[in-house]
């Protein structure tokens, strides 16, 4: 229950954060080529139709998504390594990194049900005003109005469509997340003579967290740009069909659009997770510590 709130916490923080970033990641793999110079490009525009406000549109669906999503996805990791520990071989609690890894993609598994929603949700928003015109009015009024209009085009399929890709964005992304914020906080851990660990600084705590936001974007990131196709385009698209609508226009460089502003995100949103659930489990620590006195 500690890693369930914790990670709700976490996920606020991660959002306020990384959510521009995010905003401008997503108009840069979603546009036609050609209508952006670059990653400031989008911001400026962005800025120039909407004002500074603009940068955290569809902002509501991750917010009320991504605190049950944080913290399903902490819950799920404790439980992949509880998993772990039942059915491998585990002295104590010294997990091995490949026992972190597999521990991290099971938490991906149902933290998934609430992302690909909400990500088909928080597209359509972030996008919504790259074809409007000058006066026209947004087809979606909100993150509930989106959600109402896509079950009513098509029901729940409408809803969840991009969960595939969602998951296998998700399963090694997360397990390359835990195992590199393991591997750099099992680093930073300051030992005594004996070499018993200490206590990590939360500074070491936020550098552990942005190593691990950028090892999980690095590999997963042509999958992302796949996800964000899908869940944008109107009709029923195929993976097969954007993976080579994607090649054709513009080679294997044409999955990585947005990758400098997804990697400018990850690093002071996932130190922000993690110093976020750091804090709470400390926090948490210290009441319950006082409840049993």
């Amino acid at each position: 229950m500690r890693a369930f709130a914790a990670g709700g916490v976490g996920g606020v923080c991660a959002v306020l954060t990384g959510h521009p970033f995010d905003l401008v990641k997503v108009h840069m793999q979603t546009a036609e080529k050609g209508v952006y110079g670059g990653a400031m490009d989008v911001v400026r525009q962005i800025v120039k139709r909407s004002g500074p406000m603009g940068l955290y549109a569809g902002v509501t669906a991750p917010l009320y998504g991504v605190t049950p999503m944080f913290a399903i996805s902490f819950w799920g990791y404790d439980m992949g390594k509880q998993l772990v520990k039942r059915f491998g071989t585990v002295q104590g609690d010294s997990f091995s990194i490949a026992q972190i890894s597999t521990a991290g993609f099971f938490s991906a598994i149902p933290m998934t049900i609430i992302t690909a929603p909400m990500e088909r949700v928080k597209v359509l928003l972030q996008i919504q005003g790259q074809k409007q015109k000058a006066g026209e009015k947004p087809k979606y009024a909100g993150s509930y109005d989106c959600g109402k209009q896509l079950y009513k085009e098509g029901g729940i399929r409408s809803v969840y469509r991009g969960t595939f890709m969602t998951l296998a964005r998700d399963g090694p992304g997360s397990a390359a997340y835990f195992a590199a914020y393991e591997t750099v906080k099992r680093r930073l851990t300051p030992k005594d003579v004996d070499g018993k660990p200490g206590q990590l600084s939360l500074l070491a705590v936020m550098a552990a967290g942005a190593t691990a936001g950028v090892a999980m974007w690095i590999p997963v990131f042509p999958v992302d740009t796949v996800k964000s196709r899908i869940q944008s385009m109107p009709g029923k698209p195929t993976i097969g069909g954007v993976v080579r609508q994607l090649y054709q226009t513009g080679g294997v460089k044409a999955f990585f659009p947005g990758m400098a502003p997804a990697m400018a995100r990850a690093v002071p949103a996932n130190a922000a997770t993690f110093l976020g659930v750091e804090l709470a489990q400390q926090a948490m620590g210290k009441f319950l510590d006082k409840k049993n006195v």
